[in-house]
């Protein structure tokens, strides 16, 4: 019975495990646990709870029979946990639907997908192509640093294991905060609404935008969404919210405090010099439905999301180069988020992105690395982990020493000067807004030099405060300013400022005639 029934029996409760929930990370597929030398008897008929129970002791010779059933569950619960890495979320379904299939023996990988509602996230390597010439075949293990670190803070902030990795495309990772399947974002909706109108029979209906989001249904009842729900009615949204973007940004101060990935920073083959390169990182965010399932044939399959929002999260990233910042949101995450988060993120502008009609306000949270060192806010994972599951998430954005740090170039006298000449450009007073958003640039600069956020070889090459002090007067480049004081305007002043001031002075302060406060992004 030890050697053949129990086993096998074990065996089938993993399969029936796993054909339940394929993302269940299952003991025996971790790591090989040794058993007290008093709790276990060869000659025993006890049950064993896992597959580990099933391992000789070291000092117990190997019994054929244990030996061959033990490596079939090994063997099993390592293969379930690299289709649980490689397939991710995704990819659950098409698991589960052939592990509960009763006929045939050949995988069918093409079933049908389903639809979801998630924040999705884009996080790209800055300066990568540099990196692939340069390193050659190294490049995998630069990759796999910033991986482990993405990947780590992706899952720890994720709220309830949300946060997944879906897919690395070279310089990109696509990260998915799964909220839930249409079906149950809607109840969740219904429920809601009822309890906030249950004094009215006739409220107890999803409302007009819910009813109006669903559009047509495939034949087994399965609905499609054509358009949005209302995810910022969901109870808990803005906590969920909160965590994802929080999981972007734990990454970027990550980034810049990991050993491993700081050790490029030294390599030759990246730059002359210790300290001319650095690992940097974009990331940009947007939230709605997408249709979770496989993409390809009987050969080769991927598992993936499709939808307008995963291609305007990557929209979002790329238009953090024109603005030069470090992360983008969308909109529709703004929406969600809670009134503390919101606080802290600075409306940019007004914009249409490539392959989409939508006009829409997109938003930073500023994020800066130079001047920070995040090796001051390092903790062990043991207290990461368990004050991302502890602590008040919405007291994280005053008090995180993290999320601090990276935006103390920000000065109150900065937001209200950059406010006041996004405003008047947006109302199409450019000429005003020029002036205001110069004025908001200088004084980013100046709140850096007194804060003494510098960076050391910046500051040390600034002997002649009073030529510093006549060149932040001029708002323009000016041929005699000292090199290193024209890279510190450069890398100081905020990216923002620059982008809009350029775009308005290309067009000599005079707005179209068709301006509307918008203007389309035409790259990808």
């Amino acid at each position: 019975k030890r050697l053949v029934p129990q086993p096998i029996q074990q065996m089938l409760k993993i399969v029936s495990r796993y054909k339940s929930n394929p993302l269940e990370v299952y003991e025996a597929s971790l790591s090989k646990k040794k058993p007290k030398k008093s709790s276990r008897n060869r000659n025993t008929n006890a049950n064993y709870s896992s597959a580990d129970s099933l391992l000789p002791k070291d000092d117990e010779p190997d019994v054929l029979g244990n030996y061959e059933t033990e490596q079939l569950i090994i063997a099993f619960t390592r293969i379930t946990d690299l289709l649980r890495k490689c397939w991710g979320v995704a990819g659950a379904n098409i698991i589960t639907s052939n592990l509960k299939g009763t006929t045939g023996h050949i995988i069918n990988p093409l079933v049908p997908g389903k639809c979801v509602h998630a924040l999705f996230a884009f996080a790209a390597i800055n300066k990568f192509d540099h990196c692939l010439q340069n390193l050659g075949q190294d490049i995998m293990v630069l990759i796999n640093d910033i991986a482990k670190v993405l990947h780590g803070e992706v899952n720890r902030w994720g709220f309830g294991d949300s946060g997944q990795c879906n897919k690395n495309l070279g310089a990109l990772f696509l990260m998915v905060f799964k909220i839930g399947e249409d079906r149950e974002v809607q109840d969740r909706l219904e429920k809601a609404q009822n309890v906030v109108f249950s004094h009215d029979r006739s409220s107890r209906r999803p409302s007009s935008s819910v009813v109006a989001a669903i559009e047509s249904k495939h034949p087994d009842d399965t609905k499609v969404v054509r358009s949005d729900l209302p995810l910022a009615s969901l109870p808990g949204i803005a906590n969920f919210a909160d965590r994802a973007l929080i999981g972007m940004l734990k990454t970027y101060a990550g980034i810049h405090r990991d050993r491993d990935i700081l050790r490029w920073t030294e390599d030759m083959r990246l730059g002359f010099g210790v300290g001319v390169f650095s690992v940097d990182m974009i990331f940009g965010m947007d939230a709605g439905w997408a249709v979770e399932g496989a993409v390809g044939s009987s050969y080769k399959i991927d598992a993936t999301y499709l939808s307008p929002h995963v291609n305007m999260a990557s929209r979002m990233m790329s238009a953090c180069k024109q603005y030069g910042v470090t992360i983008l949101v969308s909109e529709a995450v703004e929406s969600i988020l809670s009134n503390e988060a919101k606080a802290k993120l600075r409306h940019l502008d007004t914009v249409t992105v490539k392959g989409s009609i939508k006009v829409q306000r997109i938003y930073t949270y500023d994020a800066r690395h130079k001047g920070v060192n995040f090796f001051l806010f390092e903790q062990s994972d043991e207290r990461l982990n368990e004050s991302a599951e502890k602590k008040k998430t919405a007291d994280l954005w005053t008090e995180d020493q993290d999320l601090l740090g990276m935006r103390q170039h920000i000065s109150d006298e900065f937001l209200a000067l950059f406010n006041r000449g996004r405003d008047e450009y947006i109302s199409g007073s450019w000429k005003n807004a020029i002036v205001s958003l110069k004025k908001a640039n200088r004084a980013m600069i100046k709140h850096v030099i007194d804060g003494g956020y510098l960076e050391y070889d910046i500051a040390n090459a600034i002997s002649d405060d009073a030529a510093l002090e006549k060149a932040l007067e001029n708002d323009d480049d000016s041929d005699d300013d000292d090199e290193e004081i024209t890279r510190l305007k450069k890398e100081m002043g905020d990216g923002a400022c620059s982008a809009l001031i350029s775009y308005m002075e290309k067009r000599n302060g005079i707005p179209p005639g068709s301006w509307d406060g918008w203007k389309a992004l035409m790259s990808k």
